[in-house]
């Protein structure tokens, strides 16, 4: 294979890998997003702030505070999957990989 056909060919497997993830990717903000919306604003509030009627009697931190975004990925990991204060633990009620993509959404409330 010369080095024109060989750049041609790696153009277009970096394209047709490119077309594969992105939507892979929007995938799963989406069911974060929606997962977020069932399970976590109840008391975390759609926007996150903790600002809700159950939010307000537990306690709810606001996910976009210093607070909790300067823990690691894995401390919100763990605090999803264990529980934290009144929270609940979520292990074994949703999978590993929908708790990385939930650890993905709350990183989105950063500044909020």
């Amino acid at each position: 294979m010369n080095s024109c056909h060989r750049t041609r060919f790696v153009a277009f497997l970096s394209a047709l890998l490119l077309a594969l993830v992105v939507p892979f990717s929007a995938i799963a903000a989406d069911d974060a997003a929606a997962m977020f919306k069932t399970r976590c604003s109840p008391c975390h509030g759609a926007d996150g702030s903790g600002d809700t009627p159950m939010g307000k009697k537990v306690a709810a931190k606001a996910l976009g505070s210093p607070e909790v975004q300067k823990q690691t990925d894995e401390q919100l990991q763990k605090a999803i999957e264990s529980g934290k204060g009144k929270m609940p633990a979520f292990s074994g009620k949703i999978s590993a990989a929908q708790i990385a993509d939930l650890v993905k959404f709350i990183r989105g409330f950063a500044g909020k």
